[in-house]
This record gives structure tokens, sequence and C-alpha cells, in this order.
């Protein structure tokens, strides 16, 4: 089972919440780092203050001074320290001095001598649920002989900062995940106050009804980011408003266009069955009742068509095909029509040949011509003019005609489409013509327009041109 996915809401809460909390542990852990920097570096300056107060107490030793006053001056040198120790030892390990109560000997043999004492060069030790920092120098005596190297082992305890960073980190993620809460909340009502026009433009569309398509959303009363919703959404309703006016009336058009043949057949029935007649004027009822029959079933033949059309499933067989020896052929088929309605059929143009299929084109060539010489006055002329671009092949069936309004035009290849509000038809065909003409061009790769001018009505077909085969 497809899983639904997660609302905006929630995405939005989420997301923003996430945020939130890693800038918020971010600078947490910023704050912890930069308060851990600091007391380390207050440890550094005090042992740095250690050994050089011994390094002062020892450069003020005096020839001959013995051991122990130099103990004396190292104490009183250091009494301000009383977070620091430290250990003063020669060169063979023998204690010069030591801090009372430390214990730094494990501390000098296994520590690395440094030559400068600063935050990164400190070390840190654990001994007797004490935590130090501290570091290794050399220090040089002069005993009026020679200078001997010294060893000064000093360190301080860093208990006290540990806890305070302890409790810090505790009190830091309590603020942290107290304030993530409140973001994440704040965070959904903004959310859910910002999503107020999205369900109030919900509640507008869920009002619109099938006889109430008029209605339009008002793009000026929605947020900036809803507005192209706004509109798309009208455009859509104008589609929609257009294409269930025409389902609407399909149903009366059906009917308008079968009701005459159904109307005649059960006419001319009655009529036959009123009285016995000769075989002959049987015969001729019959004849009658086929014409009707042959209406009926071309109507039907062309909306079978047109849903193949509507559903892509029209698959048209490609040969070379001459526009303009197929105009002629029509020509020819429609000379007796024409001369009787007093139309002349003009061709220009030269030979053109593209590639599609033959009896589709030629169906669609014959709709534009019967439609042509049914709309031409007495004494017009139909012409066809074929043309070309480097990649196009253009054909216009250009003839005189009752002007159209300009709304009108786009609407001529809908199906049963009547310019005229009376919906009364008073040519022949079911008005089917145009669109199966619009389906077939489009089939082939191509597309068809409607003009009029100077009481003209042109329909162009463009089409694209392919190489002839060899």
């Amino acid at each position: 089972m497809t899983r639904r996915p997660a609302s905006l809401a929630l995405r939005l809460t989420v997301s923003i919440g996430a945020v939130i909390t890693v800038v918020l542990l971010t600078f947490g852990w910023i704050v912890e780092r930069s308060i851990n920097t600091h007391f380390a570096q207050q440890d550094v300056d005090e042992l740095n203050a250690v050994v050089q107060s011994v390094a002062q107490s020892l450069s003020e030793q005096q020839p001959g001074e013995t051991n122990e006053v130099l103990s004396r001056r190292l104490a009183s040198a250091v009494s301000g320290h009383h977070n620091a120790q430290f250990r003063l030892s020669d060169f063979d390990g023998n204690v010069i001095y030591a801090s009372p109560n430390s214990d730094l000997d494990s501390f000098t043999r296994l520590a690395s001598m440094v030559k400068e004492i600063d935050v990164d060069s400190v070390g840190i030790w654990r001994d007797k649920e004490q935590t130090y920092r501290g570091a290794v120098v050399q220090l040089m005596q002069n005993n009026n002989v020679n200078m001997q190297p010294l060893t000064l082992a000093v360190a301080a305890g860093i208990n006290f900062h540990l806890h305070y960073l302890e409790s810090f980190r505790s009190y830091l993620r309590l603020i942290t995940a107290v304030a993530c809460l409140i973001a994440i909340l704040a965070t959904w009502l903004a959310v859910y106050r910002g999503h107020a026009p999205i369900r109030r433009i919900s509640r507008e569309i869920r009002r619109i009804k099938s006889d109430q398509l008029h209605i339009r959303l008002a793009p000026d009363t929605v947020p900036v980011e809803l507005t192209e919703l706004a509109v798309s959404f009208n455009d859509m309703l104008n589609r929609i408003e257009g294409v269930f006016r025409r389902l609407s009336n399909f149903s009366a058009d059906i009917a308008h266009e079968l009701r005459t043949p159904i109307t005649n057949l059960k006419t001319q029935t009655e009529v036959a069955l009123s009285q016995a007649r000769s075989v002959d004027q049987y015969r001729e009822i019959l004849y009658s009742n086929l014409e009707e029959y042959e209406r009926m079933a071309k109507m039907v033949g062309d909306m079978l068509f047109l849903a193949q059309a509507d559903n892509k499933l029209l698959k048209p067989e490609l040969v070379v095909v001459d526009l303009a020896s197929e105009v002629r052929s029509l020509f020819e088929y429609f000379e007796a029509w024409a001369e009787e309605r007093m139309v002349a059929l003009v061709l220009l143009g030269p030979e053109l040949g593209v590639q599609g299929d033959r009896l589709m084109i030629r169906r669609a060539l014959s709709n534009l011509l019967s439609n042509a010489i049914r709309n031409t006055p007495k004494a017009g002329t139909v012409t066809v003019s074929v043309s070309s671009t480097p990649d196009k092949a253009v054909l216009r069936v250009e003839n005189p005609a009752s002007a159209i309004l300009p709304q009108h035009l786009p609407h001529l290849f809908d199906r049963f489409y009547r310019p005229d509000a009376s919906r009364q038809r008073s040519g022949e065909g079911a008005g089917l013509g145009l669109a199966i003409v619009k389906s077939i061009v489009e089939a082939h790769g191509g597309y068809i327009n409607v003009s009029t001018s100077d009481n003209l009505i042109t329909f162009e077909i463009t089409l694209p041109t392919l190489m002839h085969p060899e």
C-alpha cells in the first residue's frame, strides 16, 4: 500500500525545528568550548606565573647559598598561588623543592618537557580523585661555576573548573531542550497560521459546484506566494467551464443530429405501412431509409474516429503523399457539386510531398473542401494554395463567407459547435468535420489555424516536411 506523504505543516515544523535545534546545540557547544578555553588560559597564566617566580628566585640565589635557603625563598615566591603546585629537581632527579602535599614524581617522569607553556602544550591527568593541568619545563641554575639544568614540574588543580563545566553543560542541555520545544511549538503555530490562506482557498474551491463554474478566486486577496495558484485555478476553471458547457450541449447535439434521420425513418415506415404498396414503392422507401442509415452510420463513425484521436490511438500509415495531387483528385470528386452550386475551384502552388497517411490526409482535405463549397455563395471561388518552407508544408483553403466574429474562431474545431445562438444548422453535416480535420493534422505532428479578413475565411494546415524516398 502506498504510504501517504507527510503533511506540509509537519515537514516544515520538523525541518525548521531541526535547524533551530542544530543552531542551539552548535551555539551551546561554542559557549562551552569558549568557557573551557577561558579556564585553560587562566590555568596557563597561573602556571607561567609560577614558572616566572621560580626562575626569579633562582636568579637571586647567592654564592654558597644552601638549598634550605633556596627552598624558603621558593615557598615565599609562590605563596600567592594557592591552586598551583610545583616540583623542582636537579639533573639527577634529586628534589630541590616540592610544594607541600603534592606528588608530581610520576608526572615529572611521564610528561614530555616543553619549551613554552600554553593551552596546546599543557597536559591533564588525574591523581587521587583530583584532576590537574600542568607541564614540565627546564630552568637553568647559575652556581658561579657552570650552568646546571633544573627540571620544573608545575600543575594546577582544575576540579572546580570541571565541576562548573559539568553543571553548566547540564544546565545548557536543559535550556537547549526547552528552547527547542518552544521553537518547535512556535514554528508549528506559525506554519499553521501561515497555511490559513490555503485552507480558506480550499473552502472556497469546495463550495464550487457544477452549476457554479462561473465563480473565480480573487488573486488580489491571497498572499503573493498563492497568487499564481489562484490564477492557475481560475484558468483551469475557464477551461473546465468551456468543456463542461460543450459536454452539457453534447446530448442535445446528438439528439438534434439523430432526431432528423430517426424521424424520417419512423415517418416513412408509418406511411409505408398505412396501406398496401407495390414492390417498387417499397423498394423506393427502403432506398430512402438506407440514406438515413448511412447518415447515422457516418456520424457514429466520425464519433468513433474522434474518440480514437482523444485516446491517442490514431496510428498513421506513413507513405509519401502529394498534396497538390490529392487536391486535384478531390476537385474532380466535388466538381459536379461545385458546378451545381456555381462555385469555382482553383489550385495554386507546386507539387509538394509530405509523409503521412494517405486516407487520413484525403479525409481532412475532403472535409475542408466540402465545408468551403457548402459555405461559399454562388459565383464564389474556393482557392487551395500549396507552399513550403525549409521544414514545413503549408496548405491553405480560402473561400468567401459571411463574417464570423473573432470570439467564434477558436471554437470552430469543437464538436457540434455552432457560432449562431439559434443552434440550428442550415447546411448538411453533423458538425464533426472540422474536429476530424484537427485530429488528423495533430496526429501527423502539424497544426491548423483559421482566420478571417475581407469576408474571406482561410483554413491553414501546417505539416512537417520530410524527404522523399529514393
